[in-house]
């Protein structure tokens, strides 16, 4: 049982259980998501400082800024794969994959790849086709699904 149970999270940890939900992009879309939010409490810094009190509408972009893009593929698409390798690197970009073996693909391309497990991502940022890019845009994040302009299995 315990080997069984070894191989099937071997398994989960190589090819995660892909984003439900999530298609091709066959046509651009553009959005805006303001990760501003109201303080349901008063936060303090250890001094005892008042950072944000509650209420207050605060957004995180305005004291940081993303400097790498979010590229969310489906890392068993090659036309995808391609497309993000050549387009973004990893000082510009994330590539995060809503299907596929991240592992696999590391060892590959000699790349860091994420996985959006459980679609979190995703859903936060109202995805629902791949690829798709999200990058600070201002004070919002601009978030756009990109049709792949390249032939599906080169």
């Amino acid at each position: 049982m315990n080997r069984a149970l070894a191989e099937r999270t071997e398994r989960k940890v190589r090819r995660p259980d892909p984003v439900a939900g999530i298609s091709l992009a066959t046509r651009e879309r553009t959005w805006t998501y303001d990760p501003s939010m109201v303080m349901d409490h008063e936060v303090r810094d250890k001094q005892g400082n008042i950072i944000a009190r509650a209420g207050q509408r605060v957004n995180p972009l305005e004291l940081l800024v993303v400097r790498q893009a979010m590229v969310f593929i489906d890392g068993d698409d090659p036309a995808q794969m391609n497309w993000a390798l050549k387009r973004y690197t990893a000082f510009n970009a994330k590539l995060i994959m809503v299907k596929g073996a991240p592992l696999d693909s590391m060892t590959r391309h000699q790349r860091r790849f994420y996985f959006d497990q459980g679609g979190t991502l995703v859903e936060r940022f109202g995805i629902k086709a791949v690829p798709a890019v999200v990058e600070q845009h201002g004070m919002v994040m601009r978030v756009r699904e990109i049709p792949v302009p390249l032939q599906r299995g080169s």
